[in-house]
């Protein structure tokens, strides 16, 4: 299994990158968990949309599988609220999961972590986020 990990460094980088991440590697009927901080109230609602949350006091989480509104919602976002981080999705984390690999998205979207299984995927990636490799300190491992 390859991990690729990759960090945001230049907080200016436009969400392109995000967009293209996630049509590559979100598909219909991928299993998702959606996490927000309990005080998220908008964004729970949303993503409240798509299942039933669960809260264990901090956090609130909903388990689901990837519909094509969901899909569609995470490829076309863009938050506004960019105060603290230069936000790529409204949700704080997103774990998808499918046979051929993991996606997790961290910090809305400034942290990625992507565990694989093809060569094909790593070139899949750097193919797909060659442009923006400046803004982002990414490390690529295993066998």
């Amino acid at each position: 299994m390859k991990q690729i990990q990759m960090q945001m460094t230049d907080y200016s980088v436009s969400s392109e990158w995000w967009k293209k991440l996630i049509t590559h590697f979100i598909q219909t009927n991928d299993e998702i968990e959606i996490r927000c901080w309990k005080e998220e109230i908008s964004e729970i609602a949303q993503a409240s949309l798509y299942g039933t949350p669960v809260s264990d006091g901090w956090e609130v989480s909903i388990r689901t599988i990837v519909t094509r509104n969901l899909l569609q919602e995470l490829q076309t976002e863009n938050p506004t609220d960019k105060s603290i981080y230069n936000k790529m999705t409204k949700y704080c984390t997103l774990r998808v999961k499918n046979p051929s690999y993991s996606f997790v998205s961290e910090h809305y979207g400034t942290e990625i972590y992507i565990a694989v299984s093809s060569d094909c995927a790593v070139v899949c990636f750097t193919e797909l986020i060659h442009p923006y490799t400046d803004c982002f300190s990414i490390n690529i491992t295993g066998s």
